[in-house]
C-alpha cells in the first residue's frame, strides 16, 4: 500500500515536469527548425537559379603565376608528428614559387623545430620563426610573432606581400589554393575556401561526425551566407587576407600587438568578421578541380570523444560567449541572423539535454502505465502542432544531412550520418556544459585557457602509402 502511494506521488511529480519539458523542448526545436528551413529555402533558391553551382578551376588557372607574393602563416606547438608532412606536401603541391611559408615555433619545442628543419631541407620558401617566449602561449600570440617577423622581412627586403594565408600544422593543402585565393583577392579582401575533414575508418563516430557537419556547413550554410552578403567567419585554415586588410585590422588592435587577438579562443573566427567591420568584402568560394576534387583544406579531426568535446567547447566558448562580449551585435539584419546562428551553441546544449531527459521521463511514465497506474495525457493543440513540426523537421534535417554527406563522401558515409546525429548531439551537450563552466571561471577573473588539439596522423601519409601500394 505504501509502495503504491509512493509510486503515485512520483508519477504525480513526473507528469507535470514531463509536460513542461515537452513544451520547452518542442518550442525551441521548432524555432530552430524554422531557422534551418529558412537557410534551406535560400539554398534551394540559389540552386534553382544556378547561383549555388560549384565552380571549376582548370589546370591552367591552378598553375597560373601569382599576381603578388603570398605569405602562409602556421603556428606550431608540439606538432613534430605532422609538421614535416605539411611542409613537404605544400612545397610539392603548390606549383608557384612566389610564396613564403612562415612557421612559428618555440625554443622549448625542439622536436617540432627539428622536424620542420628536416622537411624544409634549406628551401628558401620556408621561414622559421622562433620566439623568445617559451611555449605554449596561445595560437594567436604565436601568429602575432610570425606576423611581426613578416613585417620585419618586408622592411628588410623592401617588398610587400600581396596576401596572407592561414593554415594549421596538420593541414593538407590543395594545389590550386594559392592561385584561387590570389585571383579572388582582386575583388575581395578576405577569401575562405572549404574545409574537408578526412574519413578515419578507426573512428567512424567521433571523427565521422565532423565530416557530416562540415559537408553541410561548407556546401550550404556558407554558400547562403556568401550569397546574402553576410560577414564570413574565417576557419583559420584555407583562408586568405589581403595584406592591406590585415594591416588595417592590426592597426585597429593597436599597441603593435598584431592582427590576432591573444585573448580570444577563436581568433580566426573573429578575424573574418572584423573584415566586415573594416568595410572590407569577404567571399566563400566553393570550386572543384579538373579531377572533380574539392579545392579545400583536408585534415584529420579528433578521433576520440574527449578530444572532440575539448575542441568544440573551445569553439563554443570563443564564438558564443566571447563573441557576444567582444563583438556585440551588428546593425545589419542579415549579420544579426548569422550571429544568432553562430552563438546558439549553449542554448542547443540545454535544449538537447532536456530532450534526452524527456526520453527518460517518457520511459518512466510508460513503465507506470504498464503497472496499471493511470497517467492521463494533457496535450494541448499548440503542443501537438509543435510536436508535429519537430517530427517533420527532423526527417527533413536527416534527409539534408544524408544528401550533403553523400555528395562529398559517398552513400555509405551518407547513411552513416544518420546514427552519427546522436554522437554529434552528445558532443554538443558535453561541450556546451564545459564551455559554460570555463566562461564562468573567466568572469571570476581566471585567465582564458587555450587547449590545443593533439595531432599524430596526416592525410598526406595515407596518400603516399596508397600511391606506393598502387605502384607495386
Amino acid at each position: 500500500m505504501q509502495v503504491s502511494h509512493a509510486l503515485l506521488s512520483i508519477v504525480a511529480f513526473l507528469q507535470p515536469l514531463q509536460q513542461e519539458l515537452l513544451l520547452f523542448v518542442a518550442f525551441w526545436l521548432a524555432l530552430g527548425a524554422a531557422d534551418e528551413f529558412a537557410v534551406d529555402l535560400c539554398w534551394i533558391g540559389l540552386k534553382l537559379t544556378g547561383r549555388a553551382r560549384t565552380g571549376r578551376v582548370t589546370q591552367a588557372q591552378a598553375t597560373a603565376p601569382l599576381a603578388g607574393r603570398a605569405a602562409v602563416l602556421i603556428a606550431a606547438w608540439q606538432e613534430a608528428d605532422v609538421i614535416g608532412h605539411t611542409i613537404r606536401h605544400a612545397l610539392a603541391a603548390w606549383p608557384q614559387q612566389d610564396f613564403t611559408l612562415y612557421l612559428g615555433c618555440y625554443g622549448n619545442d625542439s622536436a617540432t623545430v627539428s622536424a620542420a628543419m628536416e622537411a624544409a631541407c634549406g628551401d628558401p620558401r620556408i621561414r622559421l620563426v622562433i620566439g623568445e617566449q617559451a611555449g605554449p602561449t596561445t595560437k594567436a600570440d604565436c601568429l602575432n610573432r610570425v606576423y611581426a617577423a613578416l613585417c620585419g622581412d618586408e622592411s628588410r627586403y623592401g617588398r610587400r606581400y600581396r596576401s596572407v594565408v592561414l593554415h594549421d600544422a596538420e593541414d593538407m593543402v590543395h594545389p590550386a589554393e594559392l592561385a584561387v585565393i590570389d585571383a579572388a583577392l582582386n575583388r575581395a579582401d578576405f577569401v575562405q575556401l572549404p574545409v574537408r575533414p578526412e574519413i578515419q575508418h578507426d573512428s567512424p563516430w567521433s571523427a565521422g561526425h565532423y565530416a557530416d557537419e562540415f559537408a553541410e556547413a561548407h556546401a550550404k550554410a556558407l554558400v547562403v551566407r556568401d550569397a546574402l552578403g553576410a560577414a564570413i567567419p574565417a576557419a583559420g585554415v584555407g583562408c586568405g587576407f589581403s595584406r592591406d586588410m590585415l594591416a588595417r585590422i592590426a592597426q585597429r588592435r593597436g599597441h603593435g600587438s598584431g592582427p590576432f587577438s591573444a585573448e580570444c579562443l577563436t581568433e580566426d573566427y573573429e578575424l573574418g568578421l572584423l573584415v566586415r567591420r573594416e568595410g572590407g568584402k569577404a567571399r566563400f568560394l566553393r570550386l572543384r578541380d579538373d579531377h572533380g576534387a574539392l579545392v579545400a583544406t583536408r585534415a584529420y579531426f579528433p578521433a576520440r570523444l574527449v578530444d572532440s568535446v575539448r575542441q568544440k567547447s573551445r569553439w563554443i566558448h570563443g564564438i558564443a560567449f566571447q563573441g557576444w562580449d567582444r563583438l556585440g551585435w551588428s546593425s545589419d539584419i542579415v549579420d544579426q541572423w548569422m550571429a544568432l546562428r553562430d552563438r546558439r551553441g549553449p542554448l542547443t546544449a540545454v535544449v538537447l539535454t532536456c530532450a534526452y531527459a524527456l526520453v527518460v521521463l517518457e520511459a518512466l511514465l510508460w513503465a507506470a502505465r504498464w503497472t496499471g497506474i493511470d497517467v492521463p495525457a494533457h496535450d494541448s493543440p499548440l503542443l501537438s502542432i509543435l510536436l508535429t513540426a519537430c517530427v517533420v523537421s527532423f526527417a527533413w534535417r536527416c534527409a539534408f544531412r544524408v544528401l550533403f554527406t553523400t555528395g562529398e563522401y559517398g552513400i555509405v558515409e551518407g547513411l552513416g550520418a544518420l546514427p552519427r546525429i546522436i554522437v554529434a548531439n552528445a558532443i554538443a551537450i558535453l561541450a556546451g556544459r564545459r564551455a559554460l563552466v570555463a566562461y564562468v571561471r573567466t568572469l571570476s577573473g581566471e585567465a582564458v585557457h587555450w587547449e590545443k588539439t593533439s595531432h599524430h596522423d596526416h592525410p598526406a601519409m595515407l596518400m603516399r602509402a596508397s600511391m606506393q601500394a598502387a605502384s607495386l
